[in-house]
């Protein structure tokens, strides 16, 4: 299996720099993570017992694939090892796996179609979580840890919040994996409260968001995950829509540069709490939701995971309790357009349209084997503005691609 791991990392390297992905900055940076994605997400799914006629095929696959094909299998290739990961968790914390007593089980949940691939990546959504009712099934009362640990026994990892080992004082806490995970898995979800374009003016803080909150992720397609409400999750299954949380808000003075003046100048922070879903019922125990307290790699370490966008089909409602986010706004997707670093709203829809209403999210894939260690996360901050000091960067051309 090493062997066949070694002839990937030798593809990711040639691939990277294909003229097939001579695109433009953002474009470029987007598609060669994609090709990544592919290789290792597919490589997980040949299992241990694969064959290196498998693993050239795959390799070849990525090489003539298009954008399109590529989003698609690692959407499937994702979805399918969350999919397992939501059984298992069924697994530990259902009182009887032969009752159907959770709202997921619904006639309507069991004959809803059930898809994979692009149609569920792309797209707008439809309101969520329409039920009125919004009850809380009966689970198994037993604590986070107890769940952490019997997920570890499933799945042969779990993870954990502990000081960091990173040598900086801004290091805080670090997220670490607590046994083995191949390369290709998906080893955290980044929990929160999902922002579309359209909804960033009810992001707290706004319009400098990230003064007093480190806990937000931007997706490639615009989307921002707030995991500052989430925290460290909670010890029950609850009705969660993010409220009571912790608020991020400007500095005092001289916080702001000039792009942010203009930013206030053209438009105000809204009230959220006129705009916001009514949640949705979601498992706090979560072992996995925990994405948001990976590290950034100290100068002489190397990032150990990579971002992945996912988006999950709302039609898949027996796995809905087990993805820790809700869209701000119900879900309610409006058509916008991106000039310069402006965003507004469009004139015409979209032409691309969902089979299905999905949730936009992001998981943490693992790059290579990982075995007790601290997860690393390249955090690619932009080097169009002052970075921290505690921040190295990995690839700076990477930096550069992705903000430009």
């Amino acid at each position: 299996m090493a062997f066949l791991f070694q002839k990937f990392q030798e593809a990711v390297k040639v691939l990277a720099k294909s003229p097939t992905f001579a695109k433009q900055g953002r474009q470029l940076q987007f598609e060669a993570d994609m090709n990544k994605l592919f290789l290792f997400t597919s490589y997980n799914r040949l299992g241990k017992n694969a064959e290196e006629a498998d693993a050239d095929e795959i390799i070849e696959m990525a090489s003539k694939a298009n954008l399109e094909e590529q989003q698609k299998q690692v959407q499937e290739n994702i979805h399918e090892q969350i999919s397992t990961f939501c059984k298992y968790m069924d697994d530990i914390l259902r009182p009887d796996p032969r009752m159907s007593n959770t709202p997921n089980s619904s006639p309507e949940a069991k004959t809803a179609p059930r898809r994979s691939g692009l149609g569920l990546a792309v797209g707008r959504t439809t309101p969520m979580d329409r039920n009125p009712s919004m009850a809380v099934p009966e689970t198994k009362m037993i604590k986070r840890c107890e769940v952490s640990q019997n997920l570890k026994d499933l799945l042969d990892y779990t993870l954990e919040i502990k000081p960091s080992q990173i040598q900086h004082k801004d290091a805080g806490q670090g997220l670490f994996l607590d046994g083995e995970a191949d390369v290709g898995a998906v080893i955290a979800f980044y929990p929160g409260i999902t922002y579309s374009p359209a909804y960033y003016r009810y992001i707290p803080g706004y319009p400098r968001v990230d003064l007093e909150n480190p806990y937000l992720i931007t997706r490639y397609d615009g989307t921002v995950i707030n995991a500052q409400p989430w925290g460290t999750g909670g010890e029950a299954r609850e009705l969660w829509n993010g409220s009571g949380s912790p608020q991020a808000g400007l500095n005092a003075e001289g916080g702001l540069d000039g792009s942010d003046r203009m930013w206030k100048l053209l438009s105000k922070p809204l009230d959220g709490s006129k705009a916001g879903g009514t949640g949705a019922v979601l498992e706090r125990r979560h072992p996995l939701a925990f994405a948001h307290f990976a590290n950034h790699p100290s100068k002489d370490l190397f990032p150990n995971v990579m971002v992945c966008p996912y988006d999950f089909p709302l039609t898949e409602q027996n796995m809905r309790t087990y993805i820790p986010n809700v869209p701000f706004g119900g879900g309610q997707e409006v058509s916008m357009k991106k000039f310069g670093t402006f965003w507004f709203k469009s004139w015409k829809s979209s032409s691309t349209v969902a089979d299905v209403p999905v949730i936009r999210s992001l998981v943490l894939v693992a790059t290579r084997a990982i075995s007790n260690e601290e997860i690393l996360l390249n955090y690619r901050l932009s080097n169009a503005k002052r970075r921290p000091s505690w921040y190295t960067p990995v690839d700076e051309d990477e930096d550069r691609r992705r903000w430009s």
